[in-house]
This record gives C-alpha cells, structure tokens and sequence, in this order.
C-alpha cells in the first residue's frame, strides 16, 4: 500500500512538473530557402513546443481536422462527411481505451506531447479567426493520442473490416492484399557499395494532401535530439527521417492485422461464448449533420463483445478485434526511434512493439542496414482459417498474445550489401538465398507471398551492377519503368502484348502504340500516355466489376475502344503523351507529370478536368542518405512545398525541383543553416 501511494505523490508532482508553461523565448525557428523550419531548444519539450508552431503556420487547418476526427468532432465542421470519422472514433472507444492505458505511457513522452499541446492551443489562441471547433480546444496529450490511437486502428484496415459488415460483404475478406501504389525503401551497404559509403532510400508513397501527407522539419534539442525527417500533421516528432547516426523508413505491409468474427447470438443481446451466456454491451455513437446551416445531432447504436467493437447487420452481429485496439504508446516508440544512437539501441525500442503495422527499412553510420516486416500480429489457433469470419463462440479464438519483435521476418547486413522492400513479400528482402524462409512463420500471421511491379524493378535493377556508387543509387530511386512483363499482384493484363493489331483494326494504332513503347513512364512518352488512359480505364472497370482478374483480350479491346474515343473527344487525337494527360496540380500551378501506379515513381491520380487527372497520391517525401566518412549527408524534396496556404511562396516552389528528379540539401550544421536562413524567429 505504501508503494501505491508513493507511486501516487510521484506521478502527481511529476505531473504537475509536466504542465510548467513553455518559455518561446528558448526556442528558435530557423526557416531555409524552401520554408522548411529547422527548431533548435534546450529541451526535447521545448522543440516540440517549436514544431506544432511552425507546422500551425504552414497548416493548421489539417492539423485540427485530424485532431477532430479523433476526437469525434470533425462533422461538427464537416456535417455528413466527417460523420465516419467521429463514428469510427467512438466505436473503437478511443476515450475509454486512452485513459485505461494513460499510465503506461512514458512520462518523459508526456513532457513532449505536452508541450506540443501548448503550441497548438498558443497558435489558436493568437490565431482565433483560424479555429475551426471552438470545443476542440485546449488540445492535450489525451486529445492527441486519440488521433493516432484512430489513425494505426485505420492503418491496421480495421475501417475496412467495419465497412465490410456495414455493406454487409464478408464473402472474402481480402481488404489487407490489394495495393497498386505503395512505398519503396532501400539500403545499401559496403559488401555493394564497395565505396566505403552506406545508403538509405526513403521513398514513401502517401497522399499529396491531407492529414497523412508528409510535412518536413529538422528537430534539434540539447536532450540528444537532432533528426530531419517528415511527420504528419498532429505528430509530436518525425515519423521516418535520419539523425547523425541513423536512419529508417516505412512501406506499409499487409499480414493478417486484424479480423473479424461472427457472434452466436441466444437472443436480441446476448451471444454464446463457451459454455456461458454474455451480454452485449450497448453504446450509441453520435454525430451532425449540417442541414440549413445548422448542425443536427444524429445517433447509431453500436456494441461491445468480449472480442471488441461490434455491429449487426443483415445477417447477424460481427465483431472486429486488432491490435491496434489494445496499444497506445506507437507515438512514444516513434519518439523513442528519433533518439536512438546505434542499431541495439534501436531494435531494443523497437521491441516495445507499439506500432501496429509497417515494414522498417535501416542503416546508420555503422554500415548497419536492416529490413523488418514489422507488426503487433497475434497468436492464433492454427484450428481455424484467418482470413475470412472467424467463429465468435469459443476462447480458442480470442488471441490475447503477439510475436515478439525477434520473431518477425527480418534480415540484418545480408553478404549480399542490399535490402529493400515495395509492399511486396517480406520473403523477398534480398538476395535469394538470404531471405526469411517463409516456412519459419506461422500461416495464421498470413504474410504476403507475392511480388509486384516494382519489387521485381528494384531487385533486377540491383543486381544488373556489380557495385552501387551513389550515382546508382539515384537511378534505382528514381527509375520509372516497368518490368517485363508486367507484373501486377491484383491482375494479369499481359494479353495486351499478344494481341494482334492487324485483327483489331479499330483500335490497331493504340494497340501499336502500346506494344512498341519501352515502358518508361516519361512525360513527353505518348506510349505512356496511351497506356495510362488504358490503365485508368480499365482499373475502373474491374473495380466496378471484380472479374476474373486474368483480363481477356475481349475486355482489353472493348476498353482500348473506349480510351480512343475519350482521346478524340478531349484531346482530338490518339496522339496523347503523359505529360498531356497526367498533371500535378497546386492551386493555380499545373505542370505535367511522370510516373504511373506500380512503377517505383508511383503515381496515382483521379479525374480532373478537360480529360485530364491529377495526382493525388505518389511520390511525397524523398529522402536520399549518405553515411561516409565525412558524417552523414541528406538530399530530399517533397511534392508541392512547406506551406498549404497559397499565398505563401512556399506553397508550390519545390514542384519544378520534383518534376525534374532533383533534391535539395539538408544539413545538421547550424552555422549552414544560418548562413542559408530566409527568416529566423521565436514562436509566440
């Protein structure tokens, strides 16, 4: 009992420590060329204090629609299209699961999320006209764990399981495999580089815009803190980045992350579980919608099982169990990750597994590269088939248990120099005889087993040098072709090359077009451009109709038809280059664009206007990295700019840099930094 009330005082008084008001004047923004902030600050509380001023100035409105969907808010500013966020945020309990597990958050994590709180809340309170909610203000760390306890539940597709027992489609539950976009990583070490130099390729692939697009800044503390990298908006440190002695990065990866299962139900409330009888627990999710101007409050019931959030539909009640559900700490390790001065260092904080999902690509100055297909993946009963409905009567299918970070696939300084990954097999990391075996792995963690596009690009790209300088390493980074022949995950299209022309005379042009292009994704190719309409066409086409994803040449000419006649009518001629065809667009700044879906400068776009698409989703952050002697250099670029106001120079001037396949230069040198400042400063 002493020991409790000990324990008690303690985290009071360490609490109260906590909540001391940040002095501005101990921080200092320092803004280069591009607008990007470099925040120096004696403490890491006082940098992250920095950081939620500055990324308030360049997008404070993302920042609150994100902290609104968290919280249950966002149709209080959206109406009807915020009213899934705020229902998936109460069905998943995110205000009971946050203060049950508050306690186990590091409190040194608590001094940061702290201070990042009091940016946000000094921002809107200098800046009232910007406020979206009032309610949502002061933000705090509990406000702010709800965003990210909702973004890893979506991240884990745990949105895709509710929706598929809304739409009542649990057929097959095959929402965690299909994926025709995707992050690429890569490290190099010397065994290839024979250089002396190690590599890192951070090269993810997430919306352009929004609240999981990338925001760029340089951390530096006197608490051992000094990192570039991105974050997304909300975050309290960076999420994929490099300090002075390492780096890591993340593609999404697709094992069995979460499931669903079927309850047997006695009555309107009470299911069967073993040999006992439980009651379903009954909770109503609210949210508004705006009619008239006004918001008016509607409700949805929703329930608790033993297994979690459940619903009912049509055919009876489901629930949906991940992870993800039971872990709040994944910010705290990203945290954590920022500070880490060596690879043990770093695999022991990734041993607190508290982040649900991603694969981690690494190396550091060591000449340490590492790949983890890392996760919180459960162990289940090998009794029972994972990948559909599972039964929700019995105690053998409630896991309570995960793998241990050790027992993840994961290769460490492979002889072969390399690891990489584009969202394919974690089986296929590296050289072919140094891979995880796959028969290491339990079948119910259900790891992917297939290649793509652009795994099957970057491992003949690798192994057609003998060695990578660093002049290698750029073109496999930004190497825009397809392989041959294609190699989709989710279709086989490849009956278009044995099509005949001469027997399809309609569209023979197209067809020639096609077959004779090289299958570079260059703006000025008008092979690209006739084959991007024809993909577009068709993904649309298939996604409406789930055929047999082996697509005929019947289906391939009925929509090769259809590509020349919007080709006529927009463009009037079937003489139509990328560049022409696909734009990315800031505002009033549109300019042509390479890449398309599944080549590793992946593109994907949606219809904009006159024709035309614009990307929406691809290349984002880019972070190219070069540990040698000389310590640790970084280049990168982003897709638009630093700020999301239009009035900012910073809003689009990165976009030609991009479009060109060119970076800027980072460094951790202060005396650079100043030396190149466009403006230096002190939050308020």
């Amino acid at each position: 009992m002493k020991t409790t009330k000990l324990h008690i005082l303690f985290l009071l008084i360490s609490l109260n420590t906590l909540i001391a008001q940040i002095n501005p004047k101990n921080i200092e923004i320092i803004r280069d060329q591009y607008g990007v902030p470099h925040i120096f600050g004696k403490t890491d509380a006082e940098v992250a204090y920095g950081l939620a001023w500055a990324h308030s100035e360049d997008d404070f409105k993302t920042i609150q629609q994100a902290y609104l969907a968290g919280n249950g808010m966002l149709s209080k500013h959206l109406g009807l299209n915020g009213a899934g966020a705020d229902f998936l945020s109460q069905l998943i309990r995110s205000d009971y699961v946050i203060d049950s597990l508050y306690n186990t958050i590091d409190l040194k994590f608590i001094k940061i999320a702290e201070g990042y709180a009091q940016g946000i809340n000094k921002f809107a309170d200098e800046h009232p006209d910007q406020v979206l909610v009032k309610k949502l203000f002061p933000i705090n760390p509990k406000k702010m764990l709800k965003y990210s306890f909702l973004q890893l539940f979506i991240s884990s597709e745990g949105d895709k399981a509710v929706r598929s027992i809304v739409e009542n489609n649990l057929k097959e539950l095959t929402f965690f495999k299909e994926n025709n976009l995707g992050s690429n990583l890569f490290a190099f070490n010397t065994n290839i580089t024979k250089n002396g130099e190690t590599y890192l390729g951070i090269n993810t692939h997430q919306p352009l815009d929004g609240p999981t697009s990338w925001y760029e800044a340089h951390l530096v503390s006197e608490e051992g803190t000094n990192i570039i990298g991105a974050t997304f908006a909300g975050s309290p440190c960076i999420l994929t980045g490099t300090n002075q002695n390492l780096g890591w990065t993340h593609t999404v990866n697709y094992p069995d992350k979460t499931d669903v299962f079927q309850l047997e139900m006695v009555n309107k409330r009470e299911y069967k579980f073993d040999d006992k009888i439980l009651k379903l627990k009954k909770f109503k999710a609210k949210a508004f919608i705006k009619i008239l101007g006004l918001n008016i409050k509607v409700k949805k019931k929703y329930y608790q099982s033993v297994y979690g959030p459940t619903l009912k539909n049509k055919t009876g009640y489901y629930s949906v169990r991940t992870p993800a559900l039971f872990k709040i700490r994944g910010l705290e390790q990203w945290w954590k990750m920022n500070k880490a001065k060596n690879f043990k260092e770093f695999y022991d904080i990734l041993k607190m597994n508290e982040i649900p999902g991603y694969n981690i690509g690494y190396a550091d100055k060591n000449d340490t590269i590492f790949y983890m297909s890392n996760g919180i993946i459960p162990k289940r009963s090998e009794k029972y088939l994972w990948k559909g409905v599972v039964p929700g009567n019995t105690s053998q299918t409630l896991w309570t248990e995960y793998y241990k970070t050790e027992e993840l696939p994961q290769v460490i300084n492979p002889k072969s120099g390399y690891v990489y990954n584009a969202n394919h097999s974690p089986f296929r990391s590296t050289s072919l005889d140094e891979n995880p075996n796959p028969k290491n792995f339990s079948k119910t963690m259900n790891f992917e087993t297939y290649d793509n596009n652009r795994s099957t690009r970057i491992f003949n790209l690798i192994n057609s040098y003998d060695s990578i300088n660093y002049d290698a390493f750029n073109k496999i980074k930004y190497d825009n072709t397809f392989p041959t022949p294609f190699n989709y995950n989710f279709m086989d299209i490849n009956e278009l090359f044995n099509m005949i022309p001469d027997d399809y005379p309609e569209i023979k042009d197209l067809l020639v077009e096609i077959q004779n292009w090289n299958r570079k994704t260059d703006i000025e190719s008008i092979g690209a451009g006739t084959y991007a309409m024809f993909y577009h066409n068709l993904v649309r086409y298939y996604n409406k109709s789930y055929i047999n994803r082996k697509f005929s040449k019947e289906v391939i000419h009925e929509n090769l038809k259809l590509v020349k006649k919007k080709m006529i009518k927009y463009f009037k001629t079937t003489k139509v280059k990328l560049g022409d065809y696909q734009k990315l667009v800031r505002g009033d700044k549109e300019i042509p664009i390479w890449g398309l879906p599944d080549v590793i400068t992946a593109m994907n776009a949606t219809p904009y206007k006159d024709g035309k698409i614009r990307v929406t989703h691809g290349e984002s952050y880019i972070q190219m990295v070069k540990f040698n002697k000389t310590g640790t250099h970084i280049e990168s670029s982003i897709s638009y700019g630093s700020s999301d106001h239009e009035n900012s120079p910073h809003y689009s001037d990165q976009m030609e840099m991009y479009s060109k396949f060119e970076t800027k230069k980072m460094s951790f040198d202060k005396s650079e930094i100043y030396a190149n400042a466009s403006r230096t400063y002190n939050p308020k």
